[in-house]
């Protein structure tokens, strides 16, 4: 046994299984996607960089969610990418795991960035009064720092877990990058106590923060019912209705992902979802924000306007 674990040193990961001209189609397809990512995100950085209008607490906490999507997509599309030009193309041990402690540190990230985005937008709508005393930038940076620190451990958890675990073939994951609970499938071993430290912190992460979130937006509904002003209660509206689809495209897709039983979803399924939640959510986020968010869209032509008269 312990000669056949030294054995595996790599991986393949399978992806899509079909035909070379679709995966070539589905190169150029993902390419552009990747790009309008990479773009997407990158103008939302610049624009809060850029205006000083948007040097506030919301517009801090939505700049590291862009910086958190950019890094997801470039943990995992790029080696997608290289697998649908040659599907043999194998992954070294290392690498494999360092690309999912990265996915799940984001991800987890993630998570606890949208519950302190709904936690700004509470006391903005609901204690507006103290909100500068609530959420000072000594505020905003414990709370982000936390995220991350959070994100980290977390995935370093599920990391050494995994590493305890032997591997002695096969060596082939069914998936596009280096999943978790598919890596997990090719363990040579009882995996048990990583499927309980998998549920236990999709409940931490997923169900909890989820919940914190609703009760949150309904308390900022209510909140907002009370606005007499009407272009205030738009504004209102504007920012959190924002916010919220992305909450639901986020927590939704994840639940689904983690939190259902594995037996419901097919394998080919469950990659189509892994594909919305770590490459289509990261590439609809900026386009939600920039078209729900009236703030961003006036940041946008004053970055325009202000190019275009410098040109001239």
């Amino acid at each position: 046994m312990e000669e056949n674990q030294t054995m595996v040193m790599e991986f393949i990961l399978l992806g899509f299984c079909l035909g070379p001209r679709i995966h070539f189609v589905l190169f150029g397809i993902f390419s552009l996607f990747y790009a309008c990512t990479l773009l997407g995100n990158g103008a939302i950085l610049g624009l809060i960089c850029l205006d000083p209008r948007l040097h506030t607490p919301m517009y801090f906490f939505l700049s590291h969610l862009a910086m958190v999507d950019v890094a997801y997509a470039c943990n995992t599309v790029p080696r997608m990418l290289l697998n649908l030009l040659d599907p043999a193309m194998p992954i070294s041990f290392g690498g494999c795991m360092t690309q999912t402690f990265l996915f799940l540190t984001f991800a987890h990230t993630e998570c606890l960035l949208l519950v302190v985005m709904s936690y700004d937008r509470y006391v903005a709508i609901c204690q507006p009064l103290r909100y500068s005393a609530i959420i000072s930038w000594r505020v905003c940076i414990t709370l982000v720092a936390t995220s991350w620190v959070c994100g980290f451990l977390l995935a370093l958890l599920h990391v050494v877990l995994l590493l305890r675990l032997p591997f002695c073939g096969p060596h082939k994951i069914n998936h596009f990058f280096c999943e978790i609970l598919s890596v997990l499938k090719l363990a040579c071993a009882d995996t048990r106590l990583n499927q309980v430290a998998i549920f236990a912190a999709s409940v931490f992460i997923l169900v909890g923060p989820l919940c914190w979130v609703l009760v949150s937006y309904m308390r900022i509904l209510r909140a907002i019912l009370r606005i007499q002003s009407g272009e205030g209660r738009r504004k209102a509206f504007s920012t959190c209705s924002s916010h919220l689809c992305v909450v639901g495209l986020f927590f939704g897709s994840a639940i689904v992902m983690y939190m259902a039983p594995q037996s419901r979803h097919p394998e080919e399924q469950q990659k189509v979802l892994f594909l919305f939640y770590s490459f289509f959510n990261p590439m609809l986020n900026p386009l939600i924000y920039s078209l729900r968010n009236a703030e961003v869209k006036g940041a946008l032509r004053r970055v325009l306007c202000k190019g275009h008269s410098q040109l001239l």
